[in-house]
């Protein structure tokens, strides 16, 4: 479908998180994101990105990605007019919407895919202190599915504390590149001991060559490793899972096309997020369909969310409704 003439607006909104957020990065207390909508013929679609230093990403960059496009594109064309990231995937969500509300079907209907269904979410908890993570994990233990943020050379003392505060919950763990080749030689069988289901990105993405032929007791993850489908080739032999990111990916196109050659290659799908509003997370619950693991706790993490939000309950995180998206 050719877009002509359409109007591009680019706003950025701030959500307070309930609670400090610390990851071996840093710590924040607010999520700060970009809203795109997209307008034409009287029809307005919208799609949120987070930007992400890590990608050397900024609110400014990104926003001028987007502000720089021309009167005239479509989806197809916009892999030649953004690189993989996210202001392609604010506005390649935005367009997915668009079409949506012009068509008067869901968006997974003009995707062809089955109608999406609820999916248990993990809930991420903050690092800290080992008794603050205990405390955090006694606080939560009656979820199913706890994410634990680690990365530093003093993990084991957390992870403990952790399964002691919840002992019956599923644990999966996210390193965030933090680290070394000994480090996680040393960890695994412990995490196997302990009940983790998942580590996701033990080693610096530019670092993980030592994975190759590492014996790997539990599931590996590429997060940091896997953008989109051209990253494939460098993951065999290194990783088992991968984690899609639609602010990786550059969208919901992508996204999808990605999970269907991951598949095909033999990896088993994480789907995750930045920490954003439901805005950003609706159109990653279709991707999350039947994952091994799917992370979309985001608007969890907030004490503000957009004025139509998803539902989350025991059932898990369920398809937007079309009054938020698609």
């Amino acid at each position: 479908m050719k877009e002509q003439g359409v109007q591009v607006s680019v706003t950025r909104d701030t959500f307070r998180l309930a609670q400090v957020f610390t990851i071996s990065r840093g710590s924040r207390s607010e999520a700060e994101v970009l809203t795109v909508r997209i307008s034409d013929g009287g029809v307005t679609g919208w799609g949120e990105c987070v930007p992400y230093a890590r990608y050397d990403e900024t609110l400014d960059s990104v926003s001028a990605q987007i502000e720089a496009l021309p009167g005239q594109f479509d989806r197809a064309g916009l892999y030649d007019l953004l690189p993989a990231g996210a202001a392609r995937n604010a506005v390649d969500c935005a367009l997915w919407d668009l079409e949506a509300k012009r068509a008067g079907k869901r968006v997974w209907e003009l995707a062809g895919l089955p109608a999406p269904g609820p999916e248990v979410t993990a809930y991420t908890l903050s690092l800290d202190t080992p008794e603050k993570m205990r405390a955090q994990a006694a606080e939560h233990a009656h979820r199913p599915l706890l994410k634990i943020k680690l990365g530093t050379p003093d993990d084991m003392p957390r992870l403990e504390a952790v399964r002691d505060g919840a002992p019956d919950a599923r644990i999966i763990i996210d390193a965030n590149e933090g680290w070394s080749a000994a480090i996680y030689a040393d960890l695994a069988p412990h995490l196997q001991r302990l009940g983790v289901a998942l580590v996701e990105q033990p080693l610096p993405a530019g670092e993980d060559e030592a994975l190759r032929g590492m014996a790997r007791p539990v599931p590996v993850c590429a997060d940091e490793s896997c953008h989109d489908r051209a990253s494939l080739p460098g993951l065999a032999g290194k990783y088992d899972v991968v984690n899609i990111k639609l602010d990786k990916t550059g969208g919901l196109t992508e996204a999808l096309a990605l999970r269907q050659e991951a598949t095909r290659q033999g990896y088993r799908i994480m789907v995750g997020c930045m920490v954003g509003s439901s805005l950003a997370m609706a159109p990653a619950v279709l991707v999350a369909q039947g994952a091994m693991v799917t992370d979309l706790d985001g608007p969890l993490l907030l004490a503000e969310d957009r004025e139509e939000h998803l539902q989350y309950d025991a059932a898990g995180v369920h398809p937007p409704a079309a009054s938020l998206w698609g």
